[in-house]
């Protein structure tokens, strides 16, 4: 997968954890890119963006 031009960012909880998190790039159109902090060259997850959001609103409904 192609992740050129990705921003990524991490939660600002994560620094809790030891930054051990994950990092979501959001700014590319029709995707929300997901890795592993620990593990940047490994593999990314790809989401649309309204999959992404359906995701965040339940975690925190559950959360």
């Amino acid at each position: 997968m192609d992740v050129t031009g990705a921003r990524w960012h991490t939660a600002t909880r994560s620094s809790n954890n030891g930054g051990d998190c994950v990092e979501v790039a959001d700014n590319l159109p029709g995707r929300v890119l997901v890795r592993d902090s620990k593990d940047r060259v490994g593999g990314v997850l790809s989401f649309t963006p309204a999959a992404w959001r359906a995701f965040v609103g339940h975690a925190r409904r559950v959360a």
